[in-house]
């Protein structure tokens, strides 16, 4: 790999200086000049430079930084270790407290390249690309010269391609962090055969198997990695952070109380008939000896998550729940539901369109956006998660369910090929595959809430039997071992 970035180095000075004189021949000394020393400044930069910092670590997302939670833990665990982190992507949704206030992170803003309205789509893509490369260049070669650049796969173009290069001028190692492939998702929008899905591809490939270390997600992602692209990665599962858990009766209530404000079905549905006594829709508070209590008769509360995109249908969730709509309507005796789906994303419109024009009586939904501290909060305060993630690849995970487990939440998923690896059907939760499944194990699950009893306080009491491993100490079994033994 060393050999292979001298070479690179020594040929952009070469090609630089050659492309040089071509222009000094043409169009004058001016262009030489500006076209030696941009070749000359790579050369130098590599050959004098100083080494490495060892201890400092970028850790880049071409997306959202807010939206990118399985990066921001890394960040946070480097910084547990004494690494200094350069945190570099988009901003967008608000970080984590515990990001903003920890003085070894520093954010670096990457502003998003705006694609050319003009043109044939590939041009447009291929605009974006070079402008996106070119900035993303100028800010990696500005944060100083970490020892390793920890870059989110995908997206990856041009940012694998960018931070390769990178890490051969300034003497730095690449690792890249497989979360899927990039190329799949872009199949979802314009087809496998596209041109544009193929090209994407064959760079992720080529790119892909320069990076010095890679992490993925799975086991079914690391043997495609090694069978089909030779590619040797490392498995480090998704864990819940320890922000996942539990919420208390009386933290519920003072969220639920907060989500009133804004969101109908958080209302009490009744009023108080003692003024010393508050209530939300799924708790009460007495005032009088400061107890909090869940109301007799209350709703279920049903959450998923999404970043509403393709590989998410919706529809499948809807459709079951006007099943049960119906079986309610048919006189089954069955708790009221509460349907709350978190996130932001493209299709959010669309689906809210269609949620309008459900006539429900005995299910309510809603479509919230959650503060970063407010989402692991209402995950520990639900009773059931429904997970649709069908992955554009097969090959990873949904981190919304490994977040719902952390909370000892039980979850219903959609199959796809490597579920397995983290939902055990009947153990922590069920998988279905279509609406109709999932209509029935709602119905079931719901029956006789909220017993003690239930299936659902089963699968509930497994996970907390489970003793899950948490982030921290499956990053330091799995990630520390490659940066302290490289």
């Amino acid at each position: 790999m060393i050999g292979i970035r001298h070479a690179v180095v020594w040929l952009l000075g070469v090609a630089g200086c050659s492309y040089g004189c071509a222009l000094l021949w043409s169009s004058g000394s001016l262009w030489f000049q500006l076209t030696m020393l941009g070749a000359l400044t790579c050369l130098v930069y590599w050959w004098l430079g100083v080494s490495p910092d060892a201890a400092h670590v970028c850790v880049l997302v071409l997306g959202d930084l807010g939206r990118s939670p399985r990066m921001t833990y890394h960040a946070l665990s480097l910084a547990r270790h004494g690494y200094s982190v350069c945190l570099a992507g988009f901003r967008g949704t608000k970080l984590h407290e515990d990001i903003l206030s920890n003085r070894k992170i520093k954010i670096v803003p990457v502003s998003e390249a705006v694609a050319l309205k003009v043109g044939p789509r590939i041009f447009q893509y291929i605009s974006k690309a070079v402008v996106q490369a070119v900035q993303l260049c100028y800010v990696l070669m500005k944060t100083g010269s970490p020892s390793y650049i920890l870059l989110q796969n995908p997206p990856g173009l041009p940012s694998i391609a960018v931070t390769w290069l990178v890490c051969c001028v300034q003497k730095g190692n690449l690792i890249i962090d497989w979360h899927n492939y990039g190329y799949t998702i872009m199949s979802l929008t314009h087809g496998k055969q596209h041109p544009i899905v193929q090209l994407a591809k064959w760079y992720e490939k080529l790119f892909g198997r320069l990076a010095d270390y890679s992490f993925c997600v799975t086991n079914a992602m690391k043997e495609d990695l090694l069978t089909n692209w030779h590619i040797k990665a490392i498995t480090l599962y998704d864990k819940p952070p320890s922000i996942f858990k539990e919420t208390p009766l009386d933290v519920q209530h003072r969220l639920f109380m907060k989500l009133a404000e804004n969101y109908a079905p958080f209302k009490a549905r009744t009023m108080s008939e003692c003024p010393e006594v508050e209530k939300s829709a799924f708790t009460e508070l007495d005032r009088r000896n400061g107890s909090v209590t869940h109301i007799q008769g209350r709703p279920a509360l049903l959450i998923s998550s999404t970043s509403w995109t393709e590989d998410e249908d919706f529809s499948v969730l809807l459709r079951a729940l006007e099943d049960v709509e119906q079986f309610i309507n048919a006189g089954a005796q069955f708790p009221s539901l509460v349907c709350v789906i978190t996130g932001k994303g493209p299709l959010k419109q669309y689906y809210n369109h269609i949620i309008e024009k459900l006539q429900f009586k005995h299910i309510q939904i809603c479509t919230p956006w959650l503060e970063a501290e407010e989402y692991p909060l209402l995950l520990g305060s639900a009773d059931l998660g429904v997970c649709l993630h069908k992955s554009s690849s097969g090959l990873d995970l949904p981190m919304k369910v490994v977040d719902m487990f952390g909370c000892c939440l039980p979850v219903c998923a959609i199959h796809f090929k490597c579920l397995h690896e983290l939902v055990k059907h009947e153990e922590n939760g069920l998988i279905f595959s279509n609406s109709n499944e999932l209509a029935e194990q709602l119905k079931m699950l719901f029956a006789d809430f909220p017993s003690a009893t239930s299936k659902l306080n089963r699968f509930r009491k497994n996970l907390r039997e489970s003793k899950q491993l948490r982030w921290d100490e499956s990053w330091d079994q799995t990630v520390l071992p490659v940066l302290k033994n490289p």
